[in-house]
């Protein structure tokens, strides 16, 4: 059987319930192996003892990684974890342009408004002149059921209309922007920060209040200077990936 941890957490640095900020903490061990697929977790009475906290709010706490798939409760035996934390749903955010440009295999697009006329309040980067007016689609994006990101994607509202609509609920925001006929992008940039979900974001994705997520904008000029895309995306943060190659 897995043995606690001497460390006790500070669950008081935080208006979240403690039972949330535990099972964020759970998943950590799990994530990191600390608590190893297969093996029991430490008991109620343990986490009690390690976490400080009453056993109803170890006991919520366990029941939202159940809920899960993370771990199964057996009677008289114990709670044994099933899998790892993001396990077959990690989220690969590429870090440069051919891996920008891929599809994500099994993953579905869903198109929740569309609208003409639009421009977003603030650009992330300063690059490029922006178009006249955009196209502006509000996207889901899901895998094997789940949600894992939602976007907001500006498209020169002009260069818009040579893509066929299929387009939108199929390609990527910047493979949108370079599949448009006589578009060539000559400069590109991302930025990634993470930060936690308020309530409206954590209705789209279907995760707790103050959740980690991670924010992901992007911006494509094509060959005559023009600001063509301005895509605004927010990952879930507990399965994103970040994969750079230093050298």
């Amino acid at each position: 059987m897995a043995t606690p941890s001497t460390r006790r957490p500070d669950l008081n640095r935080s208006s979240v319930a403690l039972y949330i900020q535990l099972a964020t903490l759970f998943r950590r061990y799990i994530e990191s192996g600390e608590w190893p697929v297969g093996r029991q977790i430490p008991t109620i009475e343990e986490l009690m003892v390690e976490c400080g906290v009453a056993r109803a709010t170890i006991r919520q706490a366990i029941s939202l990684l159940e809920s899960e798939g993370l771990v199964s409760r057996f009677r008289a035996k114990g709670t044994f974890v099933n899998k790892r934390a993001g396990e077959g749903l990690w989220c690969e955010v590429e870090s440069d342009w051919n891996g920008l440009l891929t599809t994500r295999e099994g993953a579905s697009i869903e198109l929740m408004s569309d609208s003409v006329g639009e421009a977003p309040a603030v650009l992330p980067h300063a690059i490029g002149e922006p178009a006249a007016s955009y196209r502006h689609l509000r996207r889901r994006h899901a895998k094997d059921g789940k949600v894992f990101l939602v976007a907001d994607v500006y498209i020169d509202e002009r260069l818009a209309q040579r893509l066929p609509e299929d387009a939108y609920t199929t390609l990527t925001a910047l493979r949108l922007a370079a599949s448009i006929p006589n578009v060539k992008i000559v400069d590109a940039r991302q930025t990634i920060t993470v930060g936690s979900a308020d309530l409206g974001t954590a209705n789209l994705l279907g995760i707790d209040l103050n959740a980690p997520i991670c924010f992901v904008d992007r911006t494509a000029v094509d060959q005559r200077g023009r600001l063509v895309l301005i895509a605004k995306g927010i990952y879930r943060g507990d399965i994103v990936r970040v994969d750079i190659k230093l050298k």
